[in-house]
């Protein structure tokens, strides 16, 4: 265990079983603390000790020299030449915290003939980019881009890292976190620099989304968050701002590479692009069935967007995961989101509250999701939506 109890110093007084976040101690026979196998070595309880009881072992104690680490960096996730949009809003966010820190932005660029990408991310506010390019990149593969960042991160030792929540980024975060023996706060909505010693601040949802988490990683280097796409604001391209390339020398030993990429099937169903859509008609459990989702389809196709969901209907197997937006799903920021039968739950408002304009339609004038409309229409929705059907022509 790296946290120990002394047991002479242990008085039973129970303050650290109730400061514990992970119920992870007890009490024995003689009225003394016992750390048990929950403990995830958070350190609450030593805090919380009056009488210095609890501490952490001496190996624990020794921490990492953390003040060579200088930068924060983004991974410009690209596929098939182009960068996705998570990248575009982690630049614009990275350059907030970097102005706090007082430090530069930074890219990772990884592919193959990706030099108009460096230069886009520059564009996008990076000062600097390091890129890697060999045919090996093309493709995305977990043992590839670990390698060749892990060796960056190791030979510049940036202070943070950022990722895009996608697939990839995902499957990318944890690996390099492992990598790195550092922590990864998974799927952020929001970032922060703490003003006193400029750690940065992770909030993610916790528990389901029923509450907001802020986590910091004090004593590890780099600090590691994958951040949800379409949470951020994207930052302004520039055409004119300059920055330095740094290239990196991706090298690759028989055995490096577990998988090849030997052929890539797109999805042969309509995809649904949550992020980038402008107008955004979504169904909750007010639909009643399945099939209400195909009178959501005929709004959408004439207002050129696209039908989403909510966790329930999702859960329900009336919709793919794919079309889930709230804490649990997809965070977007369509001009127009079209609520049908959506109650207006927290964890599906955090989804959707950032949108330019919101009309509810709901047979119940109490739901929650009047509230943050900017247009309530209280009205069956299959009456409601042929009617706007029939009034668009």
């Amino acid at each position: 265990m790296a946290i120990i109890v002394n047991k002479e110093a242990c008085k039973g007084c129970r303050l650290c079983i109730k400061s514990c976040p992970f119920s992870a101690i007890t009490l024995d026979d003689q009225k003394k603390a016992v750390i048990g196998m929950a403990c995830t070595e958070c350190g609450t309880c030593v805090e919380k000790c009056p009488f210095h009881a609890i501490e952490k072992t001496a190996a624990e104690k020794e921490k990492a020299d953390i003040s060579a680490y200088h930068g924060v960096w983004v991974f410009a996730e690209q596929r098939g030449g182009k960068l996705m949009p998570v990248v575009i809003e982690l630049l614009g966010e990275g350059r907030k915290l970097a102005q706090q820190i007082g430090t530069e932005l930074c890219a990772v660029l990884l592919g193959e003939n990706v030099a108009d990408l460096a230069r886009e991310c520059i564009g996008y506010g990076a000062d600097k980019v390091y890129v890697a390019d060999a045919p090996e990149l093309k493709d995305y593969t977990t043992d590839a881009y670990t390698k060749v960042i892990y060796e960056a991160i190791q030979q510049y030792k940036p202070e943070i890292v950022l990722c895009g929540a996608t697939h990839i980024g995902r499957d990318l975060g944890p690996c390099l976190s492992v990598k790195c023996e550092t922590g990864l706060t998974a799927d952020c909505t929001k970032l922060e620099i703490d003003p006193v010693d400029h750690k940065i601040m992770q909030t993610r949802p916790a528990f389901g989304g029923n509450l907001m988490a802020t986590i910091v990683c004090p004593e590890h280097r780099p600090q590691m968050s994958t951040v949800r796409p379409g949470v951020m604001e994207k930052a302004a391209f520039d055409p004119a701002r300059t920055g330095e390339i740094v290239t990196l020398q991706p090298a690759f030993a028989d055995g490096d590479l577990r998988v090849k990429v030997l052929e890539i099937v797109k999805n042969l169903e309509n995809a649904v692009s949550l992020t980038d859509a402008k107008v955004i008609v979504a169904g909750g459990m007010g639909l009643g069935s399945k099939e209400g989702f195909d009178l959501l389809a005929k709004l959408a196709d004439r207002l050129g967007g696209v039908v989403a969901a909510s966790r329930a209907c999702v859960d329900a197997g009336w919709a793919p995961h794919s079309w889930q937006v709230g804490q649990t799903g997809t965070t977007v920021k369509p001009a127009i989101y079209i609520a049908c039968g959506i109650s207006g739950a927290i964890q599906h408002v955090a989804g959707m509250k950032d949108s330019g304009y919101i009309v509810a339609i709901n047979k119940n004038p109490s739901a929650a999701i009047f509230e943050l409309a900017d247009y309530g229409i209280v009205g069956d929705l299959y009456d409601v939506i042929p009617a706007i059907l029939d009034a668009l022509g």
